[in-house]
This record gives structure tokens, sequence and C-alpha cells, in this order.
């Protein structure tokens, strides 16, 4: 059992909690993510490892409420116990040697991009960082970038808040204006950062994506994780679990990926419908 230390509300949707894991907390580093259980009855979700506090032994996990089980993890409170937390797993993300680098983060995949912003950061790297999100309301982590980046940009949608537009828009900018970068690192939905790929594909920058397909086991035995690449003309299956979960982005079938993401939505909209009721009734 894993005891809940902190809960903090970021927005309307997305939680922030520290889960006291001693063990996961000594091995994890950026990139990295853990599996984990509410209960003995439910089901395995991945979420990345948000950041560690290796003297107090507690692992950050932030997530967004949009399923049966992310609700259930969100009416718990501090002070109580989550069944599993299992991790660290797949591999870090490489940062040794990147002295220029575009950190790109969409909604709640800022989350991961943060603590890989502030290892980047820590190292000496010059980080330039685009976070995106619908509007205002749902901005997280604007002080944990800016403590950690040499340049901040904040995008909205509707432009309620920082600029308006969506986070190709800086990117091209500066790319256009002739600023490179050793490594662009994008984590977000994956039609954005399809988009990231296709903005930096013209300038040949090189571009890491963190890639969290459907999960199961997380050792890489199920298959669910998996991803078609394109290398050297051929397509490759890859295991987010075990070979990622961060990729080269111009070899993602992203086409592929989002339409096996969606294979589950319509279970997933009534297990989590159903859940709300649950807790209603409670």
């Amino acid at each position: 059992m894993y005891k809940i230390i902190t809960k903090i509300e970021l927005n309307p949707t997305v939680t922030q909690m520290e889960i006291h894991a001693p063990l996961v907390a000594n091995k994890a580093q950026p990139g990295q993510f853990i599996i984990l259980r509410v209960d003995q009855d439910g089901e395995r979700i991945p979420l990345t490892v948000a950041g560690i506090n290796k003297e107090n032994g507690t692992v950050k996990i932030i997530f967004q409420i949009v399923g049966a089980t992310t609700n259930k993890l969100n009416h718990k409170n501090v002070g109580e116990f989550i069944e599993d937390f299992v991790g660290p797993l797949g591999e870090p993300t490489h940062i040794d040697g990147l002295k220029k680098v575009c950190i790109i983060g969409g909604g709640v995949g800022c989350a991961i991009a943060m603590p890989i912003a502030e290892a980047l950061h820590n190292q000496g790297a010059d980080v330039t960082s685009i976070i995106g999100f619908r509007n205002k309301d749902l901005v997280i982590l604007e002080n944990e970038f800016n403590a950690c980046s040499d340049k901040l940009y904040i995008m909205t949608d509707d432009g309620s808040y920082g600029r308006e537009g969506n986070v190709c828009v800086p990117l091209t900018e500066m790319l256009s204006n002739g600023e490179q970068f050793d490594m662009i690192i994008t984590i977000g939905p994956l039609i954005m950062m399809k988009f990231v790929v296709e903005a930096a594909r013209p300038y040949g920058t090189p571009v890491t994506v963190s890639m969290n397909p459907i999960m199961i086991d997380g050792t890489g035995m199920c298959g669910g994780c998996r991803l078609t690449l394109n290398i050297d003309g051929k397509r490759v299956t890859k295991f987010a679990c075990v070979d990622g979960p961060d990729f080269d982005g111009y070899q993602v079938d992203f086409d592929e990926a989002m339409s096996r993401s969606r294979m589950y939505s319509d279970f997933e909209h009534h297990a989590y419908k159903d859940s709300c009721n649950l807790f209603r009734k409670a």
C-alpha cells in the first residue's frame, strides 16, 4: 500500500499528488513512468513521474481526470492509500550532451515535460519552453517552467492567456529566424506532437516525442502499447513500455497511433459515467 502525502488541484480537471514510494523515488529519472492500481479490483494505468524527492521518498504524479480510474484516484485524499505503485518503468529521456533544447508541452503533457526541462536546466543547458493549453483556466506549472527555462512561451487556443495560437507558432517563428536547437522534445496530445514534427521537418531539427499508448503490463509482454516506426524504409514494431516512451518523432506512424488510441473511447466514456454515478450515490 502506498500513502498519499500531498494532493493539489492544478486546474478543474488536473490533480497533482505525491505518493510515498521510496524505492521508486530512489531510482526514477525524468521521462520514466509508473503503473498504479487504485484498489485491488482496479485497472492498471501508466502515469509519468512528474518529480521525485529522494530524501522524503516521494514520487510526484500529475493526472487528468478523463476516465473511471483517474476519477477514482481523484477521490482519494491525503493520508489514504493506493494499492499498487510499480516503477520506474521505461527508458529515461536521453539528455546527456544537449546544450540547447526546445521543450514543448501540451496540456497535461506539461507534467512530463517539466521535469525534463528541469533536468536540462540543472545540467547547464539553454532551455526554451513552449507550453500550450485550450484556455487560461487550464494552464498548469507556469511557475515551475519559469524557474527552469531561459525562455518561456505560453500559448492558449483562445488567446485568454499568453499568446493566441498553438505551440507550433513560436516554434516556427524561431526556426524560420535561424534559431537552432540540438533537440526538440515534445510531449502532449498525439495530434500536437505530429504537427510539431512537421513544423521541424523542413529544418532537419531532431525531434523526440513521448508516446503514451494503451498500456497494460508495462513490461512488453501484452503488446498493447505497440507502435509502428518507419526506419530506413521498413515498418518496425516497437513497444512504448520497454523501448520508449521516447522515440524519434520522424519515425513514428502518428496516424496509426491516433487510430489505436480511440479504440476504447466509448468503453472508457461509459466506465467514467458509471464511476461518477457511483460516487454520487456514495
